[in-house]
């Protein structure tokens, strides 16, 4: 039985599909005091997989109030993480901090017998878990929904995310990959970013990158690209999460066209990562 977290409706849905397996429709009870708790009444079964972004602190409620009822009615719980909030803290960056990514992947793994997770931006806080851990890549998928491009250009926004543009382009099956080089004017202490060692001027150029969040790097790589006269600037993440004014700022740069996958269901989540979580299942 799939039990889906309410930030991932859809992706359950479509996965309990792929699987051929039901799909739970949880139950939500509100309380005065803001607390909330879950029931699922038909529950019961060999196998339950939990499928939740954990995208607020409420979803990080939400999964292991899940995880606990799917302990009590299944003899195995699998977690997939479509979007694993706090991966980016898998460090503590000054003293006297947490290691929130670690916190985060402990109390998971109090609650299920292994866990996949969507394109971790780290790959290793799977050490983190103290259960099987398996990082699911899902960055083939977002070649799908690219327009017809002429020899297009997929760039990284640095060199940590040239894998990713060079999974898409792949999956593209045409066109070249580069990544963004920063150089810093140290008298001036300005920042530019271009292209490491690719031409863009003329190209179709797509950024890949795993999460936009805020949008201002994407954006501030698009204003850099038109300067740079290119044809058209198109945006694919794998995590759109897309805070505050991003739309804003990638439009007000010329995006072309901006995508992403369900594992953060947003308007532009326009692909889906079940048919790859299905292959791990």
């Amino acid at each position: 039985m799939i039990l889906p977290g309410s930030a991932s409706q859809s992706l359950g849905a479509a996965l309990a599909d792929e699987l051929d397996e039901p799909l739970a429709v949880p139950e939500t009870q509100r309380f005065a005091d803001g607390e909330f708790k879950l029931r699922v009444p038909d529950a019961g079964g060999e196998r339950a997989v939990v499928v939740a972004a954990t995208v607020s602190a409420a979803a990080h409620v939400e999964l292991l109030q899940l995880q606990d009822l799917a302990r009590e009615a299944f003899d195995e719980v699998v977690t997939v993480l479509p979007y694993m909030g706090y991966a980016r803290q898998d460090r503590a960056f000054r003293a006297g901090e947490p290691v929130s990514a670690r916190a985060v992947a402990r109390a998971v793994s109090t609650g299920t017998d292994r866990v996949l997770a969507v394109n971790p931006h780290e790959p290793t806080v799977g050490d983190f878990f103290d259960v099987p851990f398996e990082a699911v890549d899902a960055a083939a998928r977002l070649a799908d929904p690219l327009p017809a491009l002429d020899d297009p250009l997929f760039l990284a926004p640095d060199e940590g995310a040239v894998e990713l543009a060079e999974t898409v382009c792949a999956a593209y099956g045409a066109g070249a990959c580069d990544y963004f080089e920063k150089t810093r004017d140290y008298d001036t202490g300005e920042v530019t970013v271009e292209p490491a060692g690719t031409e863009p001027a003329g190209r179709e150029v797509v950024l890949v990158d795993d999460i936009v969040a805020t949008g201002s790097t994407m954006a501030a790589a698009i204003d850099r690209l038109h300067e740079r006269d290119v044809a058209d600037a198109y945006v694919a993440c794998i995590h759109p999460m897309l805070a505050d004014n991003a739309r804003a700022k990638l439009a007000a740069a010329g995006v072309a066209g901006l995508w992403g996958t369900d594992t953060i269901e947003q308007p532009e989540s326009d692909v889906s990562v079940a048919p790859v979580l299905a292959e791990h299942l």
